[in-house]
């Protein structure tokens, strides 16, 4: 390892896509990285962050279209509410670009006509999805249709969310466009590949080599054995990006040109500062680090095909590729009705940003394991740790501090086994920020905040100053304290970079750098004592679920503004007498009940209508058992539209009502009804 004076590092997080507002999922990427960068920055290291608005492609496009603007004005919009965002969150970037840029142009024709003279770039004929009334080809998340395997309806074009299978657009059943709702027809177009199995050898050597993750490395494995394919990199006219050189109406596909930004970023900051020379960061045998974080859904573009183009173009590859999961919020998916997807900008209209970077920080690892913000949790670890140990540590002696002894420390430190013992601590801290094991880190240093505050406690200067015969032993127990205070700061300072700030403003230094973590404050006058933040209440989380709470039935807003009673599920929109009169209702016999293989709600049923079978998959399992239902008259819909579900297809709709789980029951007609007959 270089000694730190020495070592050279450029960092880069994913690029946000210029399509959408920055939000707390997105937020755990930058925070990791961020903190990761001001590490090595307070280490002493040369260390540079670039990052920028990926602006390229179809959504990007149709986007402006529908807003009747350019999509230069949409990505600057973007990109000014993202920078906003990223600041306000004190994400340190040392330069925020963006992939519509002259840099990014000319790096990416510069790397393709390289891939192209050395051979490894190939044309030829596909077939692909045409929207007739757009005059457009369509890219595999804007065509629907049913799964071609499990025939589940409204699946996207690349894979099912039902059955997890993957397919190429043009094997969907009875596809439609997503951006007119025309059916679009099949035509042929030359596009452009990178063979990507030129370089298997060297990926099957890179991906081993230390530069990935091992869950990641045996992930790749998989995709390495079964033989790498030629990638499409061109996409056709009309397309938001750069044209092909030499291939009028061919454009450059996205994911081609976004990892490039992380270059053009770099070329722009260094033509504007002296100390950063470009070619030294990305010559083959640069001596300077490189290292992505991402998250794990673009894995195949940063640890196959990025490699692989920068070696074929004759660029340096990366020294790490670090990946994280995803975020779900209170155990589930991030949801915009019960006001769990949270953008940045409602976040920081209720909350402090630092609460967010300390318990991100408290749960990281350097896995990619997935990560979840359970909200209860949050409150209670950032008044536990952050108002309850660390900022207490300050108050508790701050105060009496200037009170007894004119805000002056001591001279020298008497108790200096707790001292060392902090400082001696520096080291295995420093190497868990350096691996990312963040909540490694917050756990040592939260442990020591313990045994700090223990010890204040036991000594309770809070009385020795009533006496003058302890006077002095109190004032060696507050200038410790205050010490020991600065130094978990300076330990935190990465996590939380503004009360680090506003701690070196109370403590009257100009700064707290890592290089300094050991040298105590003696015979130092330190400012009076103001709160440093502030206890998380319960309330102020609510107010900001509620605020990110979004109606996707504008009719219903009146319906959910009603009291509901405790348990109940907000009253659905209204719908007319006509609809409701729509909706047949008919007695039906269950003929035959059974488990379903795999399913852990449902019970698939033959209903006899008076001749008439259906089948159908109830969700009623934690209810019944199906020797219970054999023989039994239940209600049903029948004019209900089948559903192809995975495990066959559902003709109907049996009724139940419930609160769920074991309280669960079928409607049973009276004695006399008969399969088949309307229930009115």
């Amino acid at each position: 390892m270089k000694s730190p004076a020495e070592r050279k590092i450029l960092v880069t997080s994913a690029l946000p896509y210029a399509n959408g507002a920055i939000h707390i999922g997105h937020l755990l990427e930058y925070i990791q990285t961020d903190i990761w960068v001001r590490f090595q920055k307070s280490r002493g290291h040369q260390c540079t962050y670039v990052c920028a608005d990926d602006t390229h492609g179809t959504p990007v496009m149709l986007r402006a279209q529908r807003e009747g603007i350019t999509p230069e004005a949409l990505i600057a919009k973007s990109r000014q509410e993202h920078m906003q965002d990223f600041a306000d969150f004190h994400i340190g970037f040392d330069n925020f670009h963006t992939t519509h840029s002259s840099e990014s142009r000319e790096l990416t024709e510069q790397i393709y006509l390289r891939l192209r003279e050395a051979g490894h770039i190939e044309k030829r004929e596909i077939s692909q999805l045409f929207d007739p009334e757009k005059s457009m080809f369509l890219p595999d998340r804007f065509v629907k249709g049913e799964c071609p395997r499990c025939g589940s309806a409204d699946q996207y074009g690349d894979n099912c969310d039902n059955c997890g299978a993957t397919y190429s657009p043009t094997d969907l059943k009875n596809p439609v466009s997503a951006v007119s709702g025309a059916t679009p027809v099949i035509r042929e177009s030359e596009h452009y590949f990178f063979r990507l199995m030129d370089f298997e050898a060297f990926l099957q050597e890179w991906t081993r080599a230390g530069h990935v993750q091992e869950q990641v490395a045996n992930k790749l494995d998989e995709w390495l054995q079964t033989g790498l394919q030629a990638w499409d990199i061109s996409r056709d006219a009309p397309y938001f990006g750069f044209e092909i050189p030499d291939a009028p109406g061919k454009y450059f596909y996205v994911w081609l040109d976004a990892p490039i930004g992380y270059m053009a970023s770099f070329r722009e900051l260094c033509e504007r500062r002296d100390d950063l020379d470009f070619d030294d960061y990305w010559k083959p045998d640069s001596d300077a680090e490189l290292y992505h974080f991402i998250g794990k859904d673009i894995i195949n573009f940063h640890t196959l095909f990025w490699p692989a183009t920068l070696k074929g173009s004759g660029f340096r590859t990366p020294t790490g590729v670090f990946a994280h999961g995803f975020v779900t919020v209170n155990g589930t998916k991030m949801s915009k009705s019960k006001g769990t997807f949270i953008r940045a900008r409602t976040y920081l209209e209720h909350l402090d940003p630092e609460y967010l970077r300390y318990y991100y920080a408290a749960k990281l690892s350097g896995r990619i394991d997935d990560f979840d913000l359970n909200l209860e949790d949050f409150a209670q670890r950032v008044n536990s740790d952050l108002v309850g140990k660390l900022v207490n540590i300050a108050s508790r002696c701050a105060g009496l501090l200037n009170k007894h002894f004119d805000g002056r420390t001591v001279g020298e430190l008497a108790n200096q086994e707790l001292w060392r013992e902090l400082v001696n601590a520096e080291p295995e801290i420093a190497a868990y920020y350096e691996q990312r094991e963040f909540g490694r880190a917050v756990k040592t240093i939260m442990a020591l905040a313990d045994k700090i505050n223990a010890t204040i406690a036991n000594e309770a200067p809070w009385k020795q100053v009533k006496d003058e015969a302890t006077l002095a032993d109190a004032h060696q127990v507050l200038s410790l304290g205050i010490n020991l205070f600065k130094v978990l700061t300076v330990y935190l300072g990465p996590v939380l970079p503004a009360l680090a700030d506003k701690v070196a403003d109370f403590l009257a230094v100009p700064s707290l750098t890592w290089t300094d973590f050991d040298q105590p404050l003696l015979d130092h006058e330190i400012k009076p004592f103001i709160p440093l933040m502030k206890r998380l209440e319960q309330k102020q989380i609510d107010a900001m679920t509620e605020a990110a709470k979004e109606n996707l039935q504008p009719a219903a807003e009146a319906a959910k503004s009603k009291p509901e009673a405790d348990g109940q599920e907000p009253i659905k929109p209204e719908i007319s007498f006509d609809d409701f009169a729509k909706i047949d209702l008919r007695v039906a016999r269950i003929a035959k009940a059974e488990h379903v293989e795999g399913a852990d709600k449902l019970l698939r049923l033959e209903l006899d209508l008076g001749g008439d079978t259906r089948q159908v998959f109830a969700g009623i399992k934690s209810a019944y058992q199906p020797e219970q239902l054999e023989g039994r008259l239940t209600v049903m819909v029948a004019n209900l539209a089948p559903r192809k579900m995975r495990f066959g297809l559902s003709e109907g709709m049996v009724l139940a009502a419930g609160p769920g789980g074991e309280e669960l029951w079928i409607l049973s007609p009276d004695d006399g009804a008969q399969p088949g007959m309307r229930v009115k």
